[in-house]
């Protein structure tokens, strides 16, 4: 099923999943950010869909897939990203994940290593515990009895001039306030916001984020990894890039000056020169049942979780 705006449906474990399908060639699957959908990709699915088969999902409780009381954890959000692969006869991918979707992305690679070709993850959480305050708050005991003033009268204007004024000042979060913006409309919705409160207490709570990937980073050795990152991110820091690139050092990392939380969007021409010279310039991963557990025998051989921040690795500054 499709609707007008090119949506199409399918009905998986009795919840309607929305997606973007587009283009014919290697598959490409693009996962979107919390509060975010599809449309995060709008700019970039066109250009990308001439030499790929391009899947962008509204991950459930986003955008049009169903908003049901459900597992909103990274691990169910992995398992539904192979599971709509399957209803589409799509056997391997190269993972792209924003934000929220670099860790589904993290978490697709580390339970299904044989379905991941390539990895690009693109101002990724679960990285380190730090993110911004606001999303802590909105994790914390009872923050959901307050988002439903969300929906009030007056709160979508009041909270579109926080934000320009956030911009206006120059803040670091004032960057994303466009996109923000887009996020802060779709929470009066009930379901939505629901949705999203479980969402974000699957990886955050009021300390911060509690999931990390670095303890697992040593089993994408062999797996073509591309980093971006906007300079001035105030979502999550670019601290986190250097310390992903530390622990996956064959990785590429290009952080883009003068950008937000949402580089793809905010620089999509010079995100596709990036991503199409990191696709042309690596081969994809093919790991077998016995690599990956030779691997997880081997073990890691980086510094363990909570150790010294390493020193950031000179990173490919992208303007």
């Amino acid at each position: 099923m499709t609707d007008s705006d090119g949506i199409r449906y399918r009905t998986i474990h009795g919840y309607r999943r929305a997606f973007v399908l587009a283009g014919q060639g290697p598959a490409l699957l693009l996962i979107h950010g919390i509060g975010d959908s599809s449309e995060s990709w709008r700019d970039l699915i066109p250009a990308l869909a001439r030499d790929h088969t391009v899947i962008a999902p509204d991950l459930l409780g986003h955008g049009q897939s169903d908003k049901p009381r459900a597992d909103y954890s990274i691990g169910a959000y992995a398992n539904a990203m192979r599971d709509l692969l399957s209803v589409l006869d799509i056997d391997r991918v190269t993972v792209v994940g924003h934000s929220l979707g670099g860790g589904v992305a993290m978490q697709f690679a580390y339970q299904f290593p044989e379905r991941c070709e390539r990895l690009v993850l693109i101002s990724t959480g679960g990285v380190s515990h730090e993110v911004h305050p606001m999303l802590r708050f909105a994790a914390a005991p009872n923050a959901d009895l307050v988002l439903p003033l969300l929906g009030a009268p007056g709160a979508r204007p009041l909270g579109q001039l926080g934000f320009k004024v956030l911009r206006a000042l120059q803040t670091k979060i004032g960057h994303d306030a466009d996109q923000l913006t887009r996020v802060f409309d779709a929470l009066p919705n009930a379901a939505s916001r629901r949705a999203f409160v479980r969402t974000l207490r699957a990886a955050i709570d009021w300390r911060g984020q509690a999931i990390t990937m670095l303890d697992r980073c040593y089993l994408a050795r062999d797996m073509p990894t591309l980093l971006v990152w906007g300079e001035r991110d105030g979502v999550i820091p670019v601290a986190h890039a250097y310390q992903v690139h530390a622990a996956m050092p064959e990785s590429r990392l290009e952080v883009f000056s003068n950008t937000g939380h949402f580089p793809h969007q905010n620089q999509p021409e010079r995100f596709l020169q990036v991503f199409g010279e990191f696709y042309d310039s690596t081969t994809p991963c093919s790991h077998s049942a016995e690599e990956w557990r030779a691997l997880l025998r081997k073990g890691s051989i980086a510094a363990p979780v909570g150790s010294p921040a390493v020193r950031p690795v000179a990173p490919h500054l992208s303007v």
